[in-house]
């Protein structure tokens, strides 16, 4: 995620329709279903940035105790601590945890968010699902994509509930767009898609090697991950800058447009995957993610094309993180802020803004976070968390199923991977398989560090 600035029309316009909306989900859905005499036992993993961000916004909508928080930096997790004792309506500080493990093994809990890295992602979302708990994952779900298949067998062997924090799904601006423009047939046949991202997000830099501080188990932060050298605190954008932990802007990024592109024309897995770039501008740091990509997404008779670039200035000033659906009647341009639908011939151009929703949430403007929240999503995670917990209620698949989010997610692995080996990708999700490249079939999983056990679909 990316924080920009906002500008005032569009600030103004989104808090007053706000009012028609607040209570509305990915199907309409209000808070009614919600058994208010129950409540949800909740542990957060990860008390960063987007994860307290995800708990305050479940706290928000839903009777919930959080009885458990889980991190690896002693500071942060008393920060979060203390701003849940008093978010929550018992009053209570939840049971603080260094090792998720031991977290899982001593509460019983109806529901676990996870918001930590990516590269942790799979092994605590499968360690949830079987330790009992319906799991709110934060994309991308996983960091190869053999991880990400374990983790819908786990869901489906486990029936799990399994949301992914691909929220675009429930952003109401969007969900506007998906139903009166794209369903109801405004842009005609869609034969292209553009996706980019032009962030300065790639932090880079050289600094010095460190003493691991004593309020961070570092060790346990890597975790499966490759041991790199300490040379400090890795949040909040740090660890992203580096391939060990991630997949670069495009794992990062890419996922939501292309998520959110999948869901509005109904797409599965692409016929074939082919991906460019690498690191052409700043070479002087030690980040070691692309700074330049591009990656076409390609299905029959549609191309859907990434571009990303850390430097220089976007193509279009007011859609800088977005996707452009180009039909045959029109064109719709999409973001987190705003969409736009310009038809080719007749018909009337339509302009939907951001909803806020700082009269009946005023908490989120004080909210002490680090970076603050983000106003615009905020409306989204909660009609997200609305979703989840009427999927659980129900029995039913969340709008952001894990096996949707694993396809976004793969998708852009496997983008990374055609980079690498300078080939296509054809993947067969039945099989689990590069077609006919043995090499890149090997990359679909990453090594382990010695001590971590590799998920298997097979046997999770």
């Amino acid at each position: 995620m990316y924080q920009f600035n906002i500008n005032r029309r569009q600030f103004i316009q989104g808090a007053s329709a706000s009012l028609a909306l607040t209570t509305l989900g990915a199907s309409g859905m209000d808070s009614s279903f919600i058994d208010q005499a129950k409540t949800y036992r909740v542990a957060l993993i990860g008390t960063g940035w987007y994860g307290k961000s995800d708990l305050l916004r479940l706290i928000q909508v839903a009777p919930v105790e959080v009885v458990a928080l889980c991190d690896v930096d002693k500071n942060m997790l008393a920060d979060a601590a203390k701003l849940v004792s008093q978010r929550q309506k018992s009053g209570k500080t939840p049971q603080l945890y260094g090792d998720y493990r031991k977290m899982l093994a001593e509460n019983k809990l109806d529901i676990v968010l996870i918001g930590s890295p990516d590269h942790w992602h799979a092994l605590q979302a499968i360690d949830a699902m079987k330790a009992g708990a319906h799991v709110y994952v934060q994309k991308p779900i996983s960091v190869d994509v053999i991880e990400g298949e374990a983790m819908v067998a786990a869901a489906r062997k486990y029936k799990r509930v399994v949301q992914v924090g691909t929220q675009r799904k429930s952003t109401p601006h969007l969900i506007d767009a998906k139903k009166n423009i794209v369903d109801a047939g405004l842009l005609g046949k869609v034969h292209h898609v553009e996706m980019c991202c032009y962030f300065p997000m790639r932090a880079n830099g050289n600094p010095a090697v460190q003493a691991v501080p004593e309020f961070l188990d570092y060790d346990m932060w890597t975790g499966p991950a490759p041991l790199r050298p300490y040379d400090g605190l890795p949040h909040v954008r740090w660890w992203r800058t580096f391939m060990e932990y991630g997949n670069g802007i495009t794992g990062d990024m890419c996922v939501h447009m292309f998520d959110t592109v999948r869901w509005m024309l109904k797409l599965g897995w692409p016929t074939r995957i082919s991906s460019t770039g690498g690191i052409y501008v700043d070479k002087s740091g030690k980040s070691n993610i692309s700074d330049t990509q591009s990656a076409v997404f390609e299905y029959d008779n549609l191309n859907c094309v990434w571009q990303h670039r850390s430097w220089g200035t976007p193509n279009n000033p007011d859609y800088p993180w977005s996707f452009t659906l180009y039909g045959d009647k029109g064109t719709l341009w999409g973001s987190t802020m705003q969409c736009d639908f310009v038809p080719l011939k007749d018909g009337e151009k339509i302009h939907k803004d951001v909803v806020y929703e700082k009269e009946k949430y005023p908490e989120d403007l004080t909210e002490p976070t680090n970076p603050k929240i983000e106003l615009n999503a905020a409306p989204a995670t909660r009609l997200h968390m609305l979703d989840f917990l009427k999927a659980i209620e129900t029995g039913g698949r969340p709008v952001a199923d894990i096996e949707e989010g694993h396809i976004s997610t793969a998708s852009c692995i496997m983008a990374n991977i055609s980079m690498k080996t300078g080939r296509p990708i054809v993947y067969d999700p039945k099989k689990r398989q590069v077609v006919g490249d043995p090499e890149a079939t090997a990359l679909l999983q990453r090594p382990y560090r010695k001590g971590y056990q590799h998920p298997d679909p097979t046997r999770v």
